[in-house]
């Protein structure tokens, strides 16, 4: 009853840079934390970049500088620029949210400990 959306992957040359925005769609009350997580093939998949409800923020040592990670909580969407793009960035990017409050269809308040996105593909190459 609660679903993310990514949107924003592609191709990007060396040191370009990309958006990748993600929403969090049902009848939602709030959400603790969101964020992105990567994935490349034959690796687990690995933290980039969270932000909670009340705008604290972590990154992966890797992205550091290079990337921001902001969320909109009006609109439960989380946002994630990322500058300087490298080859390593390369990955499937998944958006993450914890601890989610929400309305089920027979307006039960729920809690929901953690969904995901099925993920947005970032090429970084020349």
């Amino acid at each position: 009853q609660v679903q993310l959306a990514e949107s924003g992957g592609g191709l990007v040359q060396p040191g370009g840079s990309l958006r990748l925005s993600c929403t969090a769609s049902g009848r939602i009350v709030s959400i603790n934390a969101m964020g992105w997580y990567r994935q490349t093939p034959g690796k687990q998949r690995e933290l980039v970049a969270t932000v909670t409800l009340d705008g604290s923020t972590a990154y992966a040592d890797a992205v550091k500088g290079r990337f921001t990670v902001s969320r909109d909580n009006a609109k439960n969407t989380v946002y994630l620029e990322m500058n300087s793009l490298k080859p390593e960035d390369t990955a499937v990017y998944f958006c993450n949210a914890d601890s989610v409050k929400y309305y089920t269809d027979t307006y039960a308040l729920n809690y929901g400990m953690e969904y995901w996105g099925k993920g947005t593909l970032v090429t970084v190459s020349s």
